[in-house]
């Protein structure tokens, strides 16, 4: 007598890792703020006389969250079904069905169906990147291309790339490009939510308030 054989569950997909920007200027910038205000806090706390190095304290506890969320914090997750982006106070996170188009001028913005925007810190605007793009495009286009991109001449066979374009706006692009393929997606659609960064708010306000009640003090 057989047993029927009842067959093994197809092995899952593993889902695909967000992909992560941010801005390697501004992490740059932060740890080098970061380095510079520890030396002279610890240097204020250590030879600081009676209410200096409270003062100190109370500086540090304001100052530190607000530097690593305006520097180091920023980051934008790229899924294929949202976008998860990390600025210094808060967290946005946008479906793709929820995305009716991505701006860029003198910032790059994400704007929601509902005409909401919300500024992609990660993502910062270098207009001298452009114009350095803009320049070698400019070149290429002079030296026998064709605008559109850095071309070989017609009739040569010569291979067709991009024209060149500052980093942030290649990355502009292919957020375009995904939001234009997933939009519709059934697994990207939802509600567009926000959660307050609480972790830099707290601390940021009670060194305020800690810097206020020993100024009140005299």
């Amino acid at each position: 007598m057989t047993t029927p054989e009842h067959p093994s569950p197809a092995p899952q997909t593993p889902a695909a890792k967000d992909r992560i920007h941010r801005s390697s200027a501004g992490i740059a910038s932060g740890v080098m703020l970061l380095a510079l205000t520890g030396w002279l806090g610890i240097d204020a706390i250590v030879v600081g006389h009676g209410r200096t190095p409270w003062l100190t304290l109370a500086g540090l506890l304001l100052v530190v969250p607000l530097v690593v969320a305006y520097t180091i914090r920023p980051a934008i997750f790229v899924g294929d079904d949202r976008l998860r982006v990390r600025n210094p106070l808060r967290v946005i996170v946008l479906p793709w069905g929820t995305v009716g188009g991505l701006r860029s001028g003198y910032s790059n913005e994400v704007v929601t169906v509902s005409g909401t925007k919300y500024q992609l810190w990660a993502l910062p605007v270098s207009l001298r990147a452009r114009k350095r793009a803009a320049r070698q495009r400019n070149r290429a286009i002079a030296a026998g291309g064709q605008e559109g991109g850095l071309l070989g001449t017609p009739g040569t066979g010569a291979a067709r790339t991009e024209p060149p374009r500052a980093q942030t706006d290649k990355a502009m692009d292919d957020l375009r490009q995904l939001r234009d393929d997933r939009c519709t997606a059934e697994s990207a659609q939802g509600e567009v939510t926000v959660r307050w960064a609480y972790e830099v708010i707290a601390p940021a306000v009670a060194g305020a308030v800690l810097l206020a009640i020993l100024a009140s003090l005299g």
